[in-house]
């Protein structure tokens, strides 16, 4: 049986650490509050985007917009978003196994496959494979819509240039502060979702036919820099609120086991108290019945 003083070590030592995650989760839950409002004020510009490209690029030639040309895929890009910071339970671990599962199928497939880390933690976990081209580290901290642009525009790029096929963006979709799962959407080429239910809104007589100023190719050329813009700056927000939302959840687990452990290095500490009393009392008893003798 260990010492009393060995125990009653341990028990500060966990004491410690659990006031460090409490201050941790706490810390967690106020950046949380921040994250999420400007994530939630954000998501329905995203919506609003998304179904008015929809509703534009419905009936053109793809062919003519460079950013929504297909073609045969011989290389694939994934733009990976992480967090900068760990602490966080399984979030990060959770979105680089997607990746990496994404990686796998298309090397598979005999595709070549390069990176685009932004977060610290998916550069770490895929900077040993040796296909990251380029990594944007220690912004998801502080980051703004022009950190987005320059990453969406670094992207586009390539794509353009004929180096890159295919881009996919994987990330996270922040459901609830105990829920958040990684996702993956595709970036480039550019094929925005249409609007759902339109066939029925126009066989009921509800469609509405926009006329457009300038022409819709003219008004496509700007939009599409910008909804590359959008999807990366909408993603990098999820991760930012999921990320503390996960933080928080760790911290709190971490927490309560502290106190579990706390509560079974007492009863040791109590056993070991009380074995020492005990052999103390039997010393004591054991000399008066040699001074009797």
């Amino acid at each position: 049986m260990p010492s009393l003083k060995e125990v009653k070590t341990k028990i500060d030592g966990v004491k410690k650490t659990s006031q460090i995650t409490k201050a941790m989760n706490m810390v967690a839950s106020a950046k949380l509050r921040g994250a999420q409002d400007k994530m939630e004020a954000f998501r329905p510009y995203t919506a609003k985007f998304n179904e008015a490209m929809g509703t534009m690029s419905g009936n053109m030639d793809a062919s003519a917009f460079p950013l929504m040309e297909k073609r045969e895929v011989k290389t694939v890009e994934l733009v990976l978003v992480t967090s900068d910071r760990g602490l966080c339970g399984s979030f990060n671990a959770n979105i680089n196994v997607m990746a990496e599962k994404m990686m796998q199928k298309f090397e598979d497939e005999g595709k070549k496959v390069s990176i685009v880390c932004v977060g610290k933690k998916g550069n770490q976990y895929f900077q040993k494979t040796g296909k990251v081209r380029k990594a944007y580290t220690d912004i998801m901290g502080t980051f703004q819509m022009f950190n987005a642009r320059a990453i969406a525009q670094d992207v586009a790029e390539q794509f353009l240039a004929g180096e890159t096929d295919e881009v996919h963006l994987i990330s996270a979709s922040f459901k609830s502060v105990a829920v958040q799962k990684p996702i993956a959407e595709n970036l480039l080429p550019v094929q925005p979702e249409s609007s759902e239910g339109s066939e029925s809104t126009e066989g009921e007589g509800g469609g509405v036919d926009y006329i457009y100023e300038p022409s819709p190719n003219e008004i496509m050329d700007v939009l599409l820099p910008l909804y590359m813009n959008v999807m990366v700056y909408h993603s990098m927000l999820e991760v930012g609120a999921s990320e503390h939302a996960a933080r928080m959840t760790a911290m709190d687990n971490a927490t309560n086991a502290c106190n579990d452990i706390v509560d079974e290095l007492t009863t040791i500490y109590n056993k070991a108290r009380q074995a020492a009393i005990t052999g103390d009392l039997m010393d004591i008893v054991g000399g008066a019945e040699a001074l009797k003798g």
